[in-house]
């Protein structure tokens, strides 16, 4: 009887155990699509001010 207890666990749990990959995958794909728009906006932070300061120093001169 034990046997048959410990094997209806296990099929049951299996399910959840899926479940919680599905969750991960989907919590590492948001991280990426994240961190790559971070990136995206660090860039252009960084390339912006060049661009104004650029033009802000040929009227100074």
């Amino acid at each position: 009887m034990m046997k048959n207890c410990t094997w209806i666990l296990a099929f049951l749990s299996m399910p959840l155990l899926q479940g919680c990959t599905v969750l991960a995958v989907a919590d590492v794909a948001a991280s990426t699509v994240i961190y790559g728009v971070k990136t995206a906006v660090n860039v252009v932070d960084a390339v912006t001010p060049d661009i104004i300061n650029r033009d802000k120093d040929k009227s100074k001169k």
